[in-house]
């Protein structure tokens, strides 16, 4: 049984990101497009509809490709256990209330037992100290926070 895999949406953007001139992102970029090419295939992958829905913001042309990509990806409903878990994190971490989006995602793969969440947002869901509170809270629900971390991190030997 291979492991478990949560995209979350900046994961998807990366991998249709523009040109820039910031090395450090299109660095990333090229990790998470390698991590795509040699390790997506080793992981099952999942989604929400939280994702489908952010994807399909922004430059049209860009979210046709983001869209395109995750077409035939097993989405995970966010069901009313997701929610309160996505409230539960809100209101008993240190996630800003704008963060709700990303408590969904965090929640989302937590209450589906997922092993990994795959994210590029180190602000509010790569963080070590949200992380440490949410770990806490899933603890406290019945759930195991699944392992949060960037493409540099899962992309293996």
């Amino acid at each position: 049984m291979s492991e478990t895999v949560y995209l979350e949406t900046s994961i998807i953007g990366y991998l249709t990101a523009r040109s820039s001139n910031n090395l450090i992102l299109m660095a990333n970029v090229e990790a998470t497009r390698e991590w795509w090419v040699i390790r997506r295939t080793q992981f099952k992958l999942y989604i929400s509809q939280v994702v489908l829905d952010e994807v399909a913001r922004g430059d049209a042309e860009i979210a046709v490709q983001r869209l395109e990509i995750l077409r035939d990806f097993p989405l995970l409903d966010v069901n009313e256990a997701v929610q309160n878990l996505a409230t539960q994190f809100l209101s008993k971490s240190n996630l800003p209330p704008k963060a709700g989006d990303d408590a969904l995602h965090i929640a989302a793969a937590t209450v589906y037992g997922l092993d990994y969440l795959l994210t590029w947002n180190c602000k509010h869901i790569a963080n070590a100290q949200i992380q440490k509170k949410l770990a806490q809270i899933s603890f406290d629900n019945g759930y195991e926070l699944p392992t949060i971390c960037t493409p540099y991190e899962l992309m293996g030997e």
